[in-house]
């Protein structure tokens, strides 16, 4: 919780510097910065020394991840070359959330786990969207040029047209010419708008469905896993048993 109030810091900090502060604000939000750049090196080395396995610590994506962030954010921004890039990597500190909250993390995996079946929705969709803006390149051009003129104006049309920003005043508008030209808005927007795009979710959905599930087994296998001292204890009780059986059988004989 410490660690996310620090980001959530960081991320404040980042607005602050979009204003015009005065000198003695912006001596404090500088300040504040470097001791935010001091408290997540100390974070990121306290876990990597407490990694038994040095080199297990960089082969978690995230651990990645996080190390990078915290790198670039120690290279100096003031009075540089890089001094904008620098700045503008830093913002990305506030994506230090997504590796800190369980959660988060759980759905940026679901998504990457994702995107070989999402890949192909997608690409599908595409195929669509270029068919139906040949055509209304082709019928709608000399309606309005400025919207149908050519295949890639016709591709940015229909996206305004799947994302429903006033998507009825490009229907009418080609409907005076093509009275049945709603045919053609209606058919692409049940494909894209209401199929594709609740595909989309549903893959995804699935997808952290079945996370959120392998989460919670590793979660409980770990919990169960037994411990060194809980193997040496269970060998013991096998070797004082494995002695009762030798001293029983002599007794017999």
């Amino acid at each position: 919780m410490f660690v996310v109030l620090v980001i959530v810091g960081s991320a404040l900090l980042v607005g602050a510097k979009t204003y015009n502060l005065s000198p003695m604000t912006q001596d404090l939000v500088s300040l504040l910065d470097y001791l935010i750049t001091l408290i997540f090196l100390t974070e990121i080395t306290v876990r990597f020394l407490g990694e038994e396995h040095k080199l297990k610590f960089f082969k978690n994506a995230w651990n990645v991840f996080d190390t990078l962030i915290v790198v670039i954010s120690l290279i100096p921004v003031e009075n540089s070359d890089m001094a904008l890039v620098a700045r503008l990597i830093r913002v990305f500190r506030v994506l230090r959330m997504v590796s800190t909250v369980t959660e988060l993390r759980m759905l940026i995996n679901a998504m990457f786990k994702a995107m070989p079946q999402l890949g192909y929705v997608l690409l599908l969709m595409f195929i669509i969207f270029y068919i139906y803006a040949a055509t209304g390149s082709t019928l709608f051009a000399k309606v309005n040029p400025d919207l149908w003129g050519d295949v890639s104006i016709s591709l940015l049309t229909l996206f305004r047209v799947m994302t429903f920003e006033d998507w009825t005043d490009v229907m009418y508008e080609t409907m005076a010419v093509y009275p049945l030209s709603w045919m053609f808005y209606l058919s692409f927007i049940f494909f894209t708008a209401f199929s594709f795009l609740n595909m989309l979710i549903g893959i995804i959905v699935n997808v952290m469905d079945a996370e959120n599930k392998n989460e919670l087994a590793q979660i409980a296998l770990d919990a169960n896993e037994p411990t060194l001292k809980d193997m040496y204890l269970k060998l013991e009780a096998l070797e004082v048993h494995i002695q009762k059986i030798a001293e029983n059988s002599q007794q017999r004989d």
